[in-house]
């Protein structure tokens, strides 16, 4: 098997037929066919026949397919890592939630890119729905957001090592010239009031969406920003509520420029963890899982690392996945 015959089957399996597999590779048909008689012969088995309906894999045309796109993963790992060891760096690649990116990933990533010169980290944002098919493909190395679902982990079909670290409080605010600052708000007023959400709410499975579900706030009232500081600017001008972390509005609270709403589920405690592979994680992602749960990495998270702005420099490259 060479890697572009597994390309060539891992695109057919994505895309569903020939053609646009080759499309997709920049191949021509002819090309991708032959790949594909190539694993056929070298496997001794069809991978795949053509019906009215589409295509049909066998049994060990699907183990292949979840093995290929495991193999081409570590021989993108490999690249880089050598790469980076030829230029003396180590990298290691995080997937986060967007909630967690916005609010508690630069104090991480800065206290832990500290422990060592030669530590760089690439942060994509990414669904919590896809964390484990990225790991399982090594395309990242630690995925970090909400806890997972009773079998998301388990129907990648991998192993995977999931480590709770960091709890927190979400809840409904709103400017204190709001009219719901000054009363108690019924469940039916907080599901016909506008709400200024940040990105994560556009998504599934995170704190923000299942708390906006759990309100019973329909789409049509929800008015998303590109962040939740955007967000919070808006609904300080006392149009809409707003959800946030309590941690990281303490000083909106403070200064009087938010306010708490009260009311039935306005509030609700919400867990972040840290996944990776169970098996042959790289030694920076075995390092990574060890320090998330440490004192000073939650402090780093909660309240940042106490590095001044202006010297505010992690080795951080941001990269933002579709």
């Amino acid at each position: 098997m060479t890697p572009a015959q597994l390309r060539a089957f891992v695109a057919i399996v994505r895309t569903g037929t020939v053609k646009q597999a080759a499309a997709e590779l920049e191949l021509t048909e002819q090309a991708v066919s032959m790949h594909v008689a190539a694993l056929r012969k070298s496997l001794g088995d069809q991978l795949f026949t053509r019906t009215h309906s589409g295509l049909a894999f066998t049994p060990g045309g699907l183990r292949l397919a979840a093995r290929a796109v495991e193999i081409l993963g570590l021989q993108d790992q490999t690249v880089s890592e050598v790469g980076a060891a030829a230029g003396g760096r180590r990298t290691i690649r995080l997937a986060s939630s967007s909630l967690f990116a916005e609010h508690a990933a630069s104090g991480l990533i800065d206290l832990f890119t500290k422990r060592a010169n030669d530590l760089e980290v690439e942060l994509s944002v990414q669904s919590p729905d896809q964390f484990a098919s990225l790991l399982a493909s090594r395309a990242v190395d630690v995925a970090i957001g909400p806890v997972p679902r009773d079998g998301q982990l388990a129907d990648s079909g991998h192993l995977h090592n999931a480590k709770e670290f960091l709890s927190f409080d979400l809840e409904v605010l709103a400017a204190p010239t709001h009219p719901f600052a000054q009363r108690r708000a019924s469940p039916e007023e907080l599901a016909r009031a506008t709400w200024n959400l940040g990105p994560s709410a556009a998504g599934a499975h995170d704190a923000i969406p299942a708390m906006i579900t759990q309100l019973g706030v329909p789409d049509d009232r929800q008015r998303i920003f590109q962040s939740d500081a955007a967000a919070w600017e808006e609904t300080r001008r006392g149009t809409g509520l707003t959800l946030a972390p309590t941690f990281a509005v303490r000083s909106e609270l403070q200064a009087g420029h938010l306010t708490r709403v009260s009311g039935p589920n306005n509030h609700r405690r919400n867990t972040w963890c840290a996944m990776t592979l169970a098996h042959d994680p790289t030694r920076t992602a075995s390092e990574l899982m060890r320090f998330i749960g440490t004192p000073k990495a939650v402090q780093a998270m909660l309240r940042g690392s106490g590095v001044p702005v202006k010297n505010f420099r992690p080795a951080v490259y941001v990269t933002l996945w579709n």
